[in-house]
């Protein structure tokens, strides 16, 4: 019984971590639970993807595709209190207008919205926009899945660089976010990939292991780009890492659909 009670807290402390999806009972925490609630990353993906899906498919039922989508993208920004979009726009200004690892860092910390912050997100929301519906209008039962998919995958991905790269820690130690950086062991990244199986298993398609590779490149580039600037990864580069494998991995699916 205590080790489900320990999982569970494990996969609570994820789950508010990553939304906002209220726990209707009091998690204890530390260092050592937030790193065990890196094995639960996916999971909150799989169940964040698949309330996607039930958005997009119940607005699709009212509305044209392209305001289904849009929908569903408010709801992820509500669900999630836009945590990794939040990143992906900190990395954008910090590497965009910083040179060398102290002021790229310093600037990755400042709360405010630059204009490359403002480009990049303004981009990235066009891109995924158009690359669901550019799926939706091939296979509107088909993506539903592959968004359940995306969100798993692109989760799963972002927490393997935990595994292959340095946390580098904030010059600011006083302004560290609480964060899962240290490496588990098998058993637990494997549980991490139980919820990636579970999400493949919604769509029998083989050619989608195409698209997570194209995805996990997007991890292997952002790794190498990471390290040469600042020496590792830090908690903004993972939401980067998260949503730039999400898009990877619709464009991936596009061209598998398109041309396989």
């Amino acid at each position: 019984m205590k080790i489900i009670k320990n999982e569970l807290i494990y996969f609570a402390t994820a789950l508010v971590f990553f939304t906002r999806i209220p726990i209707p009972f009091k998690i204890p925490y530390s260092n050592e639970i937030m790193n065990q609630s890196q094995k639960y990353f996916s999971w909150v993906g799989l169940l964040v993807g698949l309330m996607n899906a039930v958005v997009l498919y119940g607005s699709f039922q009212l509305f044209n595709l392209e305001i289904a989508i849009i929908l569903m993208m408010i709801s992820n920004v509500l669900l999630t209190g836009a945590f990794h979009e939040d990143g992906f726009t900190d990395v954008c200004d910090s590497f965009g207008g910083g040179y060398g690892k102290e002021r790229i860092m310093t600037i990755m910390k400042d709360s405010r919205v630059g204009a490359y912050g403002a480009i990049g997100i303004i981009l990235l929301f066009a891109l995924k926009f158009l690359s669901i519906k550019e799926l939706g209008n091939l296979d509107l039962i088909k993506t539903l899945a592959v968004i359940i998919l995306a969100h798993t995958i692109s989760r799963f991905i972002a927490g393997t660089m935990i595994y292959t790269h340095r946390y580098v820690t904030d010059i600011d130690v006083s302004k560290s976010k609480p964060l899962a950086n240290k490496a588990l062991d098998g058993k637990s990244l494997f549980i991490s990939f139980i919820a990636v199986l579970l999400a493949f298993s919604l769509i029998l398609d083989r050619r989608l292991i195409l698209a997570f590779i194209l995805a996990y490149l997007g991890k292997i580039y952002l790794g190498w780009y990471f390290k040469k600037h600042i020496g590792g990864y830090t908690g903004d580069c993972l939401g980067t890492v998260q949503q730039v494998c999400e898009v990877l991995f619709y464009l991936g699916v596009i061209i598998v659909w398109k041309f396989i």
